[in-house]
């Protein structure tokens, strides 16, 4: 996985501008943040974020890979005025369970999501 940020470029913050990648693709499904029991965990942005994020790396190790194989993201947020104000705790638990890798990302603001009460649903795509 090589991750390319030009120069001519601004300097990315919690993403890469491209990442190339040679293996198996795996796509991995939107999580939210649901618990365990299917129930959206308590608490606000950061707390969703971070079991939304769980999932997503549960779901890929169980497919066989590990965060820095993660080459694109998609972040769909209900409110992006409260993930701006809490982007540096996110990036504080992004590095705590993903690492210092960052994959090519992007971030959507959307009305809601399938679950009423979820504020935020991560998807992604990974080369193994």
């Amino acid at each position: 996985m090589k991750r390319i940020n030009p120069a001519e470029l601004a300097a990315p913050s919690g993403f890469a501008h491209a990442v190339v990648g040679t293996g198996t693709m795996v796509f991995l499904a939107g999580q939210t943040a649901l618990d365990k029991d299917g129930q959206i965990v308590p608490g606000g942005i950061v707390e969703q974020f971070e079991q939304a994020l769980g999932n997503l790396l549960t779901a890929l190790a169980a497919a066989g890979g590990r965060p820095d194989q993660l080459a694109k993201v998609t972040i769909y947020i209900v409110d992006v005025e409260d993930y701006r104000a809490n982007a540096r705790e996110l990036g504080r638990v992004w590095k705590r369970l993903a690492g210092q890798e960052y994959p090519a990302a992007a971030g959507i603001g959307i009305a809601r999501l399938w679950d009423a009460e979820a504020l935020v649903e991560i998807e992604g795509i990974a080369v193994l």
